[in-house]
């Protein structure tokens, strides 16, 4: 008997399990929502969705777990709270103007037996106010290092700073300090050094930030650097000789401009007649007891440059000679001397046509000359032939001639 009653449980137990298998299923409720993330003054936006509702009640909660809506009531007195949407399967609520104050855990909560709840975490953005460029010094000198400081304040998250000089990204140390508001002030220090071409530069410091685009500050270098000097050849133009005015002019350019310029001859005084303009060096009637290199120099309060221009005097001129440019930063008055001169292809050609033309003639005259005075020949055949009466006589006469004739007879059958 005992045997048969527990059979008849272990049928009955798989029956049964079999049976639950091949029920159609019921699901159940299941409620959701999702955190939101907002930009101070901006507006957000919670919603509670349930599936499967079967006619729970769906209330929202404040982080401190008070009572923003009941179903479609809001007990809550903050009207920054609105009603969105309300129906079986979803409560959405709207809040406006949103402050830092807001920021926390809300809850979704539908009356089922359990309850069950979800929760939404509200973000709240906070953009940095407009960041302030300082530089430890307004102007500084090339080659010397100069600070700038960019600070962004009361930003929520911590603001990241990147800086530009022109197209070149700088690397710069970042502080980070947070305040008693939850909220964080970031300074980023920069350091490099200047060169002339870095004035009027622009240094940029640029706010990178989720609640906040386009936020930079600029700031423009100013940069002190001592002259450049070259020296023009007002004249001559090419070579100078003998007797020619030498014009030379120095130009300098500088920050700040050149206060001084002079001119000097190097390990030898300028000659006595020359004569000192401003920027300008004149010496006339030239000769070859100038020859040297004259420097002129430019000076101002971050330093001083020169440039050398060397006078070489040749003879006096029989052509005009071409002008050739000189090495940077030294001119030399012999620029030209030596180079290849030009063939005149013309007088090659005239010359080459004469010489042919009399090749010609002489040909012609000696032709005509041959052609007059033709050679006579003489030969022994007929000698002794002369004084013959016909030219049987002479044959017969002539010596080597026919004297044998009786002794050679030839007959014709």
């Amino acid at each position: 008997m005992a045997n048969t009653g527990s059979g008849s449980l272990a049928i009955s137990f798989f029956v049964f399990v079999i049976s639950a298998a091949f029920l159609p299923k019921v699901e159940g409720q299941n409620l959701a929502t999702d955190n939101v993330t907002v930009i101070e003054g901006e507006t957000a936006t919670i919603s509670c969705r349930v599936r499967n509702n079967d006619d729970s009640v769906i209330q929202l909660l404040n982080p401190n777990r008070q009572t923003i809506y009941f179903k479609d009531v809001r007990p809550l007195k903050d009207s920054r709270f609105q009603l969105v949407n309300f129906s079986d399967n979803e409560l959405r609520v709207s809040l406006s103007n949103v402050s830092l104050s807001d920021e926390g855990r809300y809850v979704c909560q539908l009356y089922t037996d359990p309850p069950q709840e979800a929760y939404a975490d509200i973000t709240v953005l906070v953009p940095p106010g407009s960041p302030i460029i300082e530089s430890r010094e307004d102007v500084v000198s090339e080659g010397n290092e100069t600070e700038l400081t960019c600070t962004a304040i009361g930003g929520k998250p911590a603001a990241y700073i990147r800086w530009m000089k022109g197209e070149e990204e700088l690397t710069g140390e970042t502080t980070v300090e947070e305040t008693y508001d939850r909220m964080f002030t970031v300074t980023s220090r920069v350091r490099f050094s200047v060169t002339k071409e870095d004035d009027g530069m622009p240094v940029d410091c640029i706010i990178d930030h989720p609640a906040v685009k386009d936020l930079l500050a600029q700031r423009h270098l100013e940069v002190l650097y001592k002259p450049e000097v070259k020296i023009v050849v007002t004249y001559p133009e090419g070579l100078t000789r003998e007797g020619d005015n030498l014009d030379l002019t120095c130009i300098a350019e500088g920050k700040p401009h050149p206060h001084q310029i002079n001119w000097l001859r190097v390990d030898e005084d300028v000659p006595p007649h020359a004569v000192v303009t401003g920027s300008d060096l004149y010496i006339e009637n030239l000769n070859k007891s100038y020859n040297g290199t004259y420097r002129c120099v430019a000076s101002n309060a971050v330093g001083e440059a020169y440039v050398d221009y060397i006078l070489y005097v040749h003879d006096a001129p029989t052509t005009i000679p071409t002008p050739t440019t000189n090495p940077v930063n030294t001119q030399d008055s012999r620029a030209g001397e030596g180079a290849p001169q030009k063939i005149d292809h013309a007088v090659i050609g005239g010359v080459v046509a004469v010489v042919m033309f009399a090749i010609l003639c002489a040909l012609i005259v000696l032709g005509r000359y041959f052609a007059r005075h033709k050679g006579t020949y003489f030969t022994h055949e007929a000698k002794g032939a002369d004084d013959a009466a016909d030219a049987d006589t002479a044959i017969i006469n002539a010596e080597g001639g026919h004297n044998n004739t009786d002794e050679k007879k030839e007959y014709y059958i």
